[in-house]
């Protein structure tokens, strides 16, 4: 069994204006005891126009598209997917509203057009025939990867350089 934790932000300067998404991945395999073969990924992105809810959900969105390249075919049944979040929008839109949305044709229970519905319906995708849990942590409380994937994405919002990492996990920086 391996284990994938991945932990998500998103900013936006502006609410719309430019926005980031940063996320750090940890794929583990169980057993790995000294943590040898724990490797960790960094992504993080840009978007014009933009609002800090979308860039919340297309950070879940780039983490669960990297799964695939991270591993093999032979390992894609056997995984289970932790994913980290301090947007209470992004943790009970795809746990608890969703299921109502769908059931109501992608509208609120006050009637009205479900905001991002393109992304919500891209998450749903993504989410659907894999063992994904769902942790809401709390933003700026200095939880060390929730910060880094904070600084990523506001990196990016500001359109400034950020180095990403890749690479072993004894080696990632923020544990040391």
């Amino acid at each position: 069994m391996q284990k994938i934790t991945i932990y998500t932000d998103g900013s936006s300067k502006g609410n719309p204006g430019n926005g980031g998404w940063g996320v750090v991945v940890i794929k583990d395999n169980y057993g790995d005891l000294n943590g040898a073969n724990t490797t960790v990924v960094e992504i993080g992105g840009r978007e014009k126009n933009t609002t800090n809810n979308r860039m919340e959900m297309m950070a879940a969105i780039k983490a669960l598209e990297l799964i695939p390249i991270l591993q093999s075919k032979s390992q894609s049944e056997n995984i289970e997917i932790e994913i980290n979040t301090d947007s209470e929008y992004l943790m009970k839109g795809i746990t608890i509203w969703i299921n109502n949305w769908q059931k109501n044709n992608w509208r609120t229970k006050n009637k009205k057009e479900v905001l991002n519905k393109d992304l919500w319906e891209k998450l749903w995708k993504l989410t659907q025939n894999k063992k994904v849990k769902w942790k809401k942590v709390l933003g700026h409380s200095g939880h060390i990867l929730n910060e880094r994937c904070d600084e990523i994405a506001t990196s990016f919002a500001d359109s400034q350089k950020v180095v990403l990492y890749e690479g072993l996990k004894l080696d990632y920086k923020p544990f040391h």
